[in-house]
C-alpha cells in the first residue's frame, strides 16, 4: 500500500523544481521503463499493477518494485487512463555537450519550444531519423517534464538533450546553422551537405530574432496549400525527412 508521503512525492515530481530536487523523474508504462532501463538508466522503483508482475521476473537486473492497485495507479499517474506501470528514475547528470559531438552530423536546435507534445514528437523523430543531439534554449520545455516522457514513447532514453547558451552554443559550433524561416529556401532543393544545426523555432513566434542571425542558410517546407504556418513537430519531422533521404540516397 502506497504512504501518503509517497503519493506526495510522486506527484511533486509533475513540476520541474521538484524534479531536479529530488533528482527524480517518471516514467509511464512498462514497455517505456525497460527501454530507458536498457538504456542505462538508473531505475529507483518501478510501482506496478498485479498483471506486470511477472515480467518482473524475466528482466536481467534486479529492479526495486512495488505492487499496488489500479486505484493506488491512479493516484500518482499524470495520465487519464493510466498505463499499468509508473517508474520512479534518477535524472542523468547534466553534461556540457561537446563541439566534437556535432561534427560531420546533424543536430536539431530548439529555440523555445513550449508544448510538451510537441517536444515529445520532436524527440521520437529524432530517434527515427538517427539524429542522436538535440540542443534546447534554456527556454524550451523540460525534456522529463512527464508530457513529453510520455510522449517520446520510450525514445528519450537514446537521445542527449542538452540546455545552452544558445546564442553562445551556435556561435562557438564552427559547423553550417540551418533555420525554418517562411522566406527561406526550398528544402527540397537544398544542399545541406554533411553536418549542420536544424533550427526549429517556438510555437507562436518562431526562431527569435537573436538566433536568426546567426542562421546561415534559411530553409522552409513549401506552401502549396492555405494554411498559415506547420506545426512546429511536423516540420521538423519533415526536415528529418529532407536531409535524410539526401544522406542515405
Amino acid at each position: 500500500m502506497l504512504s501518503k508521503s509517497q503519493i506526495s512525492l510522486l506527484n511533486s515530481l509533475q513540476h520541474k523544481k521538484f524534479r531536479r530536487k529530488h533528482g527524480l523523474f517518471v516514467v509511464e508504462g512498462y514497455k517505456s521503463i525497460i527501454e530507458f532501463a536498457d538504456s542505462g538508466y538508473h531505475i529507483q522503483t518501478i510501482y506496478h499493477t498485479p498483471d506486470v508482475a511477472p515480467k518482473l521476473l524475466n528482466l536481467s537486473q534486479k529492479i526495486n518494485s512495488q505492487e499496488i492497485s489500479l486505484i493506488e495507479l491512479q493516484k500518482i499517474s499524470a495520465l487519464k487512463n493510466p498505463a499499468d506501470a509508473v517508474g520512479v528514475l534518477k535524472l542523468p547528470h547534466s553534461t556540457v555537450l561537446g563541439y566534437a559531438a556535432i561534427k560531420n552530423k546533424f543536430s536539431l536546435v530548439l529555440d523555445g519550444v513550449q508544448d510538451p507534445g510537441n517536444m515529445g514528437t520532436i524527440i521520437r523523430t529524432a530517434d527515427w531519423f538517427g539524429i542522436s543531439n538535440i540542443i534546447c534554449s534554456d527556454d524550451t520545455v523540460d525534456a522529463y517534464n512527464p508530457k513529453v516522457v510520455q510522449a517520446t514513447m520510450g525514445s528519450l532514453a537514446r537521445i542527449n538533450v542538452s540546455y545552452v547558451d544558445l546564442k553562445k552554443f551556435i556561435l562557438a559550433s564552427g559547423i553550417p546553422v540551418f533555420g525554418t524561416l517562411l522566406n527561406g529556401q526550398n528544402i527540397y532543393t537544398t544542399d545541406f551537405g554533411t553536418e549542420g544545426l536544424i533550427v526549429m523555432g517556438n510555437e507562436g513566434n518562431g526562431i527569435s530574432p537573436d538566433i536568426q542571425q546567426l542562421i546561415t542558410q534559411a530553409i522552409t517546407v513549401p506552401r502549396v496549400g492555405k494554411a498559415e504556418s506547420l506545426n512546429v513537430a511536423i516540420a521538423t519531422a519533415i526536415c528529418c525527412a529532407q536531409i535524410s533521404s539526401k544522406t542515405y540516397k
